[in-house]
């Protein structure tokens, strides 16, 4: 069994509400009905439900009729959702009537439903912005405890075997973040070890990436590899995590034990938190073209609640196997 299918089958036991806004979306609509009839979920779809009906049997949909649909212009909670989201944006001097248009948009009414205790994640981005995806995620589902950035993390699945964990490796921040200082870059590697455990399903190892290893080059750009190593293990002890260290000293055991002697990361991470977004970003599409790797994700972290954003030109079974991430996500929060 591969990855992507530990992950669905882990998705079915803990049987999440993923809530999938984009509900007219026909990748949407047809990832919706392999998810209901594979059970990898509880799906809620947002929308007119003739409308969803219609497009249904258009595509010969056979399964979504086990998915709950709640229209945003009419639904028993909406009087709530309106109050909630005033209380969340008074300070901001959200009006009534400004708050009962957004509850219509369903992307805000999506994460009322997360913040209400009604679903249990997000799926979205087929054909929103990343942006407008996540507008509503940041001001009312907002960050975890301790974390005050959101980042995205690639599950890059390797042909050769002998890198990582048997092949497989946890990039970040890969998506969101541009420059983090040290905290947040040991925000970074915190979240990325939660996903890791959440997602892939081992143990962390982290590498703190730089491009110098224990002291090799001096700078202030290494200075705040190493203060972030610092704080993220102070932010969670039990984590496995070193750092600075170059790529070849994090991946490969003989540079990494001649580099880095007795450091029990060297050569052995699974896990890769880069310095700033461009390194992360060129360093997972150089590994997926080059190497043919499989890259899954973005998985965005950091969130109070699971909130994905797919790119808008995603297949079918990027949505499934997001979905199928984002409850097991929502298991361990």
């Amino acid at each position: 069994m591969n990855l992507l299918e530990n992950i669905k089958e882990s998705a079915k036991k803990h049987n999440k509400r993923i809530v999938l806004p984009e509900s007219l979306e026909e990748r949407t609509l047809k990832a919706a009905d392999i998810i209901l009839k594979e059970k990898i979920t509880q799906v809620i779809l947002t929308g007119n439900p003739d409308e969803i009906k219609t497009e249904a049997a258009k595509h010969q949909l056979k399964n979504l009729d086990k998915a709950i649909i709640v229209d945003p212009k009419n639904h028993e909670k909406k009087d709530q959702y309106i109050d909630l989201l005033v209380e969340l944006r008074k300070k901001k001097g959200l009006t009534r009537d400004e708050a009962a248009k957004l509850v219509e948009d369903p992307l805000y009414l999506a994460t009322l439903m997360i913040k209400s205790g009604d679903a249990d994640g997000e799926v979205a981005g087929a054909e929103n912005a990343t942006g407008d995806v996540l507008r509503p995620a940041f001001q009312i589902v907002k960050t975890k405890p301790g974390i005050s950035v959101v980042s995205g993390a690639f599950l890059m699945i390797l042909k050769d075997k002998e890198f990582g964990e048997n092949g497989l490796l946890v990039f970040a921040d890969c998506a969101v973040h541009p420059n983090p200082n040290d905290k947040e870059l040991a925000e970074i590697a915190v979240a990325t070890g939660a996903t890791t455990r959440a997602i892939a399903g081992f143990e962390p190892r982290i590498a703190m990436l730089s491009f110098s290893t224990k002291g090799s080059a001096k700078h202030e750009m290494v200075d705040k590899v190493v203060n972030a190593t610092k704080i993220a293990k102070e932010m969670d002890p039990s984590l496995k995590i070193d750092g600075e260290l170059q790529a070849d000293a994090a991946i490969i055991e003989a540079i990494g034990q001649k580099k880095a002697p007795g450091s029990e990361i060297a050569g052995k991470a699974n896990v890769l938190v880069f310095p700033t977004l461009e390194t992360g970003n060129i360093a997972y599409k150089l590994v997926q073209r080059l190497a043919h790797a499989e890259a899954v994700g973005p998985v965005l972290q950091g969130m109070a609640a699971p909130i994905n954003d797919l790119s808008r030109g995603c297949s079918v079974n990027d949505i499934v196997n997001l979905v199928a991430i984002t409850a097991n996500q929502a298991a361990e929060n």
